[in-house]
């Protein structure tokens, strides 16, 4: 009882706050500041975006009428498919309806309640469905997508004023490489709200992420240096047996496109060390003829198909895109060398993966980097500050910050 009153007392807020906006013209909706208005920072801004295009009298969602030919041509359809059972086991015993869109905010596919989702059929919160902020405003499908986060909206938080009586639970779902393929949503009655429910979205999407990486293709076709953690060649997936230094000179061949002088790749391989360049000038000839004659002779340059998991690592980095090199992440660069350039590299990466980390406000971001570098404290006190305080990861994460605090 104490939590529905506290449900109800939220939703009459929401609805005096939601008739102050609705009642005011763009431009004064524009003035209202977050010292004057209740609502949350990223509901208040999804309001001012929405409210160019969208009625907030509007009654349902428009239809697109190819929703077949985009769910049988989503890379989602598979894991989903996968976890078609247990996703509707979970939204008929909890009364929710089961939504996935694709990254436009265009339901693909729904299950759940029969009741709730004849609720939701209304308001076309089904199949060919577009969901998306300039479609159907501020819900919680719409603002996981522009946020890239997971997201609860809840009753009058909704712009239009026909899902009031709804509350949504969002998360995106990234493929692989870092993309955005759509939203997993959970929605029922107001009054059915509770947090756990998001930790059951969360945990969804990361199944449906780990099932969308098993099934990714190989990236080991034609040459491939693997140098996270680890260090070895492939050759259409087949280890290729090279040395520690030829394997180092490789790395940086790979981290350098714009590639080396003789004498720039000696000082990156061996420093201050006497060494005659005749010797880096047979190992260089050894990796021409391993890699079929893909280094360039007067500039020591890769010129082919040879592809890198730090040199994708890098690129990752520079994007700003933490889904991504934590994927690629699997360690240190060559974590057993002392070359002077690899060393350089090893640093600059560490630290780049750890910095689109801290910037990133994604809790599971700072979880997975927390597992790799137990000794971070920023890092997993980062991890504690985002997660939510009924979220069972908040145990392992605490749990590694006391540990890495006492040592």
């Amino acid at each position: 009882m104490a939590l529905f009153r506290t449900l109800t007392q939220q939703r009459a807020e929401l609805e005096k706050e939601w008739n102050r906006w609705a009642t005011a013209s763009t431009a004064e909706a524009a003035d209202i500041s977050a010292e004057t208005s209740s609502l949350r920072a990223e509901v208040a801004q999804s309001w001012r975006r929405s409210l160019h295009t969208v009625d907030p009298g509007c009654t349902e969602a428009p239809s697109l009428d190819d929703v077949g030919d985009r769910w049988s041509e989503s890379a989602l359809r598979a894991p989903i498919t996968e976890l078609a059972n247990p996703l509707r086991s979970l939204a008929e015993e909890a009364g929710y309806v089961a939504a996935v869109s694709d990254e436009a905010g265009t339901i693909l596919w729904s299950c759940g309640d029969r009741a709730v989702r004849r609720q939701a059929e209304q308001v076309n919160f089904a199949p060919g469905g577009c969901w998306d902020e300039s479609h159907m405003g501020t819900n919680g499908l719409s603002l996981a997508l522009h946020d890239d986060r997971p997201t609860t909206v809840f009753s009058a938080e909704h712009l239009v004023a026909a899902l009031h009586g709804w509350v949504c639970y969002s998360a995106p779902i990234h493929a692989p490489d870092g993309r955005q393929l759509g939203v997993l949503d959970l929605s029922s009655a107001w009054n059915r709200s509770h947090p756990a429910v998001m930790t059951s979205v969360r945990a969804l999407v990361t199944a449906v992420e780990t099932m969308l990486r098993a099934a990714a293709p190989n990236p080991t076709r034609g040459v491939r240096l693997e140098c996270l953690g680890a260090a070895r060649l492939l050759r259409e997936g087949r280890p290729v047996p090279l040395p520690p230094r030829q394997l180092e000179i490789l790395a940086l061949l790979a981290l350098e496109p714009d590639g080396f002088t003789p004498e720039q790749l000696h000082a990156a391989v061996y420093g201050d060390r006497q060494v005659s360049t005749n010797t880096l000038k047979a190992d260089v000839s050894h990796l021409r003829r391993t890699t079929g004659g893909e280094i360039t002779n007067r500039r020591y340059m890769l010129t082919g198909a040879v592809t890198c998991d730090a040199a994708d690592l890098f690129a990752a980095i520079a994007a700003g895109d933490a889904t991504s090199a934590l994927w690629l992440y699997r360690g240190p660069l060559l974590p057993g060398s002392d070359t002077p350039g690899v060393v350089e590299w090893r640093a600059y990466l560490d630290v780049g993966v750890r910095t689109v980390v801290l910037a990133s406000d994604r809790a599971e971001h700072a979880v997975t980097l927390g597992e790799r570098v137990p000794d971070d404290i920023e890092v997993h006190e980062h991890a504690l500050r985002l997660l939510p305080a009924d979220d069972v990861r908040r145990a392992v994460v605490a749990a590694r910050l006391y540990t890495a605090s006492r040592s």
